[in-house]
C-alpha cells in the first residue's frame, strides 16, 4: 500500500458511489456540524455587542435568542419545501438560477461561498478558543493550532464523505450530550435555589455599564447573534449525498438538526442571564468562552468540564465538515454550467470533489492568516453570506409555486415568501449593523466573485467557437518541419531527442548555447565522432550542430532568437523544437536538477505563434542498483 493510499485510503471504484450516501444520522453529522457548533459562538457573538450595557444587556439575551429562533423555524418549513421541490439538490444556486435568472443565480452563489469559506475560518478559530480557555498556556500558539487543525479536516475530507461522516458522528454525540447535560443540570440548580443559584465556579466579573441600552446596539446585538442560523442551507445542498428515500431522509436530519439547536441556544441564552455570564475580550490573555464559563458556573472544573470543553473545541474544529461538503458541490455545479474551470466538476480517488475541498482548505488557511485565527474579527464578515444565501433561495421559492401552481403551491408559496421577506429583512439588518465593523468587504467580494465566473464563462465560450468548428483537413499542404533540439551536452538524453527528430525531418539543428570556450571544442569533436560519423555510414542525413556563444550566460534569449530566425528563413514550414528531459524515477529527486526544459517550454507558448511545436522526450533514469 502507497503513502498516499495510508492518508487517504485506497481509490474508490466509480460503482461503489452508493457506499458513499448517508442516512438521517451521518446526514446529521455531515451536513449539521456547522448549524449544531454555532451554539458555541452566536449566543457569544451577541453578547460581545451587549458588553457596554452591563448585567442589563443580559436581561436582552434570552429575547433576542427567540427572534433569531423564531426566524429559524421560518427557515426550517421553508426548506423543507426547498428539498422536496429540487430533491437533485436544492442550493441558492440552483433555485435562484432556475427562477430568478442567472445573474441571480451567480449572486446567490457568490454569498453561499463566501459563507462556507467563512465558516470554516470561524469554526476553527472559535473551537481553538475553547481550547485556549481551558489551557490558556496554548494562547500563543493560536494560529498555529487553527493551521494545524485544518490541515487535518482537509486530510479527512479527502478520504471521502462517508467516512468523514463516521469520524464526526460521535463527537458530534459527545457534544450535544454535554451541554445538554450542562443546561439540564443548570436548570435544575436553579429551580432548586428558587431562582439564585451559586455557581460552583465564579464566572469573570461583568464590567460595569458605559453606555445606555438603545434599539441600534439590540440590533446589532441580533445581526451578531444570527450567525447561529449559519449552516441551515447545506441539507438542501446535499440532498443527493443521501441514501433512498433521499427527501424524507433529508427532511428528517433537517429537523433534528434544527430542533436540537433550538433547545440549545434557548438553554444557553438562559443560563447566560441566570448565572451572569458575559462576553470575554479573546484577545486578552485568561479569555474564556461563555460555554467554558456555564459549565464551570453549573458543575466546577472536574473532569466534567474538560471533557466538555474537548467536546466543544471537536464539534467548533468539525463543523468546518458541512463546508467541505458543501462548497465542493456549489463549485462542481458552477463548473457544470462553466462559470468555474471544469476541473471542480471531476471527482477525485475517493468520489468526493478534491479540487474544490484542497483550495477551500487553501483559501481558508489565508483568511486565518490574515485575521489571526481570532473569531470576534471574522463574525462581522460571517452572517452576510448565509443571509444573502437564505434570501435569494427563499425569494427563487416564491417564483417556483408562482410558476408551478395550484391549491398546494399556495400554501407553499405563502411559506417561502414569509421566509423570503425576514431573511431579507434580516440581511438589511446585518449589512446596516455591520458595515463599519467589516461586513463592506463582503460587498466588493460577492460581486468581485460574480465578475470572475462571468469571465471565466466568456472564457470557456470563445475557446468553443474558436476550438470546436469542424475545418477540412489540409493533407495538400503537409511539409516535413524544421527540427530544432536545444542540447547542453551529447549524451543519452540528448541521443534519444535527436533520434526521434530524424523521424520527423532530414533538416535537424542541435543548438547548445556555450557561456565559456571550455567546452565547446570536446563537444564539436564528439559530434563529428558520434552523431556525423554513424550518420554519413547509415545513409541518414546529417543533423547540424549549432553552437550559440552567450557571453552574458543566458540561455533562453539566444535558443529563442534562434527560432525566429529559423521561422523567419523557412515562411512555409513548422518549426518543432524538440526538448531532451531527463526524468527521475522519484518526484523529489528532480529537486536537485534544474528546470530549464520546463522555463523553455513556457516561453515558447508564451510567444503564441502557430507555427510552433513543442515537443518533449523523455529519457527515464533507472533506479540505482
Amino acid at each position: 500500500m502507497s503513502l498516499l493510499d495510508k492518508i487517504l485510503g485506497r481509490p474508490l471504484r466509480s460503482s461503489e458511489s452508493a457506499r458513499e450516501e448517508l442516512g438521517v444520522v451521518t446526514g446529521v453529522s455531515v451536513l449539521g456540524l456547522d448549524a449544531l457548533s454555532s451554539t458555541a459562538y452566536g449566543p457569544e457573538a451577541a453578547l460581545t455587542i451587549l458588553v457596554p450595557v452591563g448585567v442589563i444587556g443580559l436581561h436582552y439575551l434570552p429575547l433576542i435568542m427567540i427572534a433569531i429562533l423564531a426566524l429559524l423555524f421560518m427557515l426550517y418549513f421553508s426548506y423543507r419545501q426547498t428539498i422536496a421541490a429540487y430533491p437533485s439538490g436544492g442550493g441558492a444556486y440552483i433555485v435562484a438560477k432556475e427562477n430568478l435568472g442567472t445573474r441571480a443565480g451567480l449572486l446567490a452563489a457568490a454569498a453561499l461561498l463566501l459563507d462556507y469559506l467563512l465558516n470554516v475560518a470561524v469554526g476553527i478559530s472559535a473551537g481553538v478558543a475553547a481550547v485556549v480557555s481551558a489551557v490558556p498556556m496554548l494562547h500563543r500558539y493560536t494560529l498555529t493550532l487553527c493551521l494545524l487543525v485544518l490541515a487535518i479536516l482537509t486530510i479527512v475530507n479527502l478520504r471521502g464523505v462517508r467516512e468523514s461522516g463516521l469520524t464526526f458522528q460521535w463527537p458530534m454525540f459527545a457534544f450535544v450530550a454535554c451541554i445538554a447535560a450542562a443546561i439540564v443540570i443548570g436548570v435544575f440548580r436553579v429551580w432548586q435555589s428558587g431562582g439564585s443559584p451559586q455557581p460552583i465556579a465564579s464566572p469573570t466579573p461583568i464590567r460595569e455599564a458605559s453606555q445606555a441600552v438603545s434599539a441600534w446596539l439590540l440590533l446589532r446585538a441580533f445581526a451578531n447573534g444570527c450567525t447561529a442560523m449559519t449552516g441551515v442551507e447545506a441539507v438542501s445542498n446535499g440532498v443527493p449525498l443521501f441514501s433512498k428515500p433521499k427527501v424524507q431522509n433529508a427532511r428528517r436530519s433537517l429537523t433534528v438538526i434544527v430542533v436540537v439547536l433550538g433547545l440549545l441556544l434557548l438553554g444557553v441564552a438562559y443560563l447566560c442571564r441566570t448565572y451572569q455570564i458575559g462576553a470575554m475580550d479573546q484577545q486578552q490573555l485568561g479569555y474564556q468562552t461563555i460555554l467554558s464559563q456555564m459549565v464551570a458556573a453549573v458543575a466546577g472544573r472536574g473532569v466534567f468540564y474538560y471533557v466538555a470543553i474537548a467536546s466543544i473545541l471537536t464539534i467548533l474544529t468539525f463543523s468546518a465538515n458541512t463546508s467541505f461538503a458543501g462548497f465542493p458541490r456549489v463549485c462542481r455545479l458552477l463548473a457544470e454550467d462553466s462559470f468555474l474551470p471544469h476541473a471542480f466538476a471531476e471527482r477525485g480517488r475517493r468520489l468526493v470533489f478534491s479540487i474544490g475541498i484542497c483550495v477551500l482548505a487553501i483559501l481558508s488557511a489565508a483568511i486565518l492568516i490574515a485575521f489571526g485565527g481570532i473569531t470576534e474579527r471574522l463574525i462581522p464578515l460571517f452572517a452576510v453570506g448565509a443571509f444573502g444565501a437564505f434570501t435569494f433561495s427563499q425569494a427563487g421559492m416564491v417564483f417556483h409555486w408562482r410558476k408551478k401552481g395550484g391549491r398546494g403551491a399556495r400554501t407553499s408559496l405563502v411559506i417561502n415568501g414569509v421566509g423570503a421577506t425576514a431573511t431579507g429583512i434580516a440581511l438589511v439588518i446585518i449589512i446596516v449593523a455591520k458595515f463599519i465593523e467589516g461586513a463592506w468587504v463582503t460587498l466588493i467580494i460577492i460581486p468581485g466573485l460574480m465578475i470572475l465566473f462571468q469571465r471565466i464563462r466568456h472564457h470557456y465560450r470563445w475557446i468553443a467557437r474558436e476550438v470546436e468548428r469542424p475545418v477540412e483537413l489540409k493533407a495538400r499542404e503537409l511539409k516535413h518541419p524544421v527540427v530544432i533540439i536545444p542540447i547542453d551536452g551529447w549524451n543519452r538524453v540528448a541521443e534519444r531527442a535527436l533520434r526521434f527528430g530524424l523521424l520527423l525531418s532530414d533538416d535537424v539543428t542541435a543548438v547548445h548555447v556555450s557561456t565559456g570556450q571550455r567546452n565547446q571544442e570536446r563537444l564539436r569533436k564528439l559530434w563529428d565522432e558520434k552523431v556525423v560519423k554513424p550518420a554519413r555510414e547509415a545513409n541518414c542525413c546529417e543533423p547540424r550542430l549549432e553552437i550559440i556563444k552567450s557571453p552574458y550566460r543566458q540561455i533562453y534569449d539566444p535558443i529563442l532568437d534562434f527560432v525566429n530566425k529559423t521561422k523567419e528563413e523557412n515562411p512555409d514550414q513548422l518549426v518543432a523544437v524538440i526538448i531532451p528531459e531527463l526524468v527521475e524515477p522519484h518526484w523529489y529527486e528532480s529537486l536537485l536538477h534544474n528546470q530549464r526544459g520546463a522555463g523553455l517550454k513556457a516561453l515558447l507558448y508564451l510567444q503564441g505563434d502557430e507555427r510552433t511545436v513543442v515537443i518533449n522526450t523523455p529519457w527515464y533514469l533507472k533506479d540505482e542498483e
